[in-house]
């Protein structure tokens, strides 16, 4: 029975140190990628995202409206 316990815990040790890794690698990977993409594309990328955001927001604020307009059933 200690086996299994030892074998779990090496288990999770492992399993954090691999996602140690990966999120120490998809770091690096995007500094190398943006070190190859023009800072301006970034910042227009940015402010994109942004107003996706603000338009769905206005979509939700518009819902929420219909909703409370609506009389109780």
């Amino acid at each position: 029975m200690p086996e299994k316990t030892h074998n779990a815990e090496e288990s999770t040790s492992k399993l954090t140190e691999a996602r140690a890794h990966a999120k120490a690698a998809r770091s690096s990977m995007l500094r190398s990628f943006e070190d190859l993409i023009p800072h301006g594309f970034l910042e227009h990328r940015r402010a994109a995202r942004k107003e996706m955001l603000l338009a769905m927001r206005s979509l939700l604020d518009a819902a929420i409206e219909r909703v409370d307009r609506k009389p109780p059933e």
